[in-house]
């Protein structure tokens, strides 16, 4: 919550033409299913609060996860929650949206739990990274 409201002082949250923010806050009552719906492109069934291909938004517009928006070119999401929905994480391997893993006030950012920088070693020789 504390990281995306420094974002949105800084300016960077907005809301596009059908009113669907670029940023989700989450708190202690979100649950995972949730952050991963809009973390990823596919969603499951409908239910109740939600429209076919998403979540309903606050006009009750049907919202897709970040990875299918077009509108969204970064990701930056808490390594800690990162790491909660690794899997969704680790799925995504296009270059857009790109997907950085930052620390919180919480969680110190750990290199080694980092999707991107393992992926960067894995393209480098050891030698090369010093």
């Amino acid at each position: 919550e504390d990281t995306v409201t420094g974002f949105l002082l800084g300016g960077i949250g907005e809301l596009d033409k059908h009113r669907r923010p670029n940023f989700l806050v989450v708190e202690k009552e979100t649950s995972l299913a949730e952050i991963e719906e809009t973390f990823r492109c596919v969603w499951g069934e409908t239910g109740p609060g939600r429209a076919r291909g998403g979540l309903r938004g606050p006009l009750g517009v049907s919202q897709k996860g970040f990875l299918a928006r077009e509108d969204v070119g970064m990701i930056l999401i808490s390594q800690a929650l990162a790491e909660q929905i690794r899997p969704a994480v680790a799925a995504h391997a296009r270059a857009l949206p790109a997907v950085l893993e930052i620390p919180s006030k919480d969680h110190p950012y750990d290199p080694a739990r980092d999707s991107v920088l393992r992926r960067a070693r894995g393209l480098f020789a050891p030698d090369e990274l010093r």
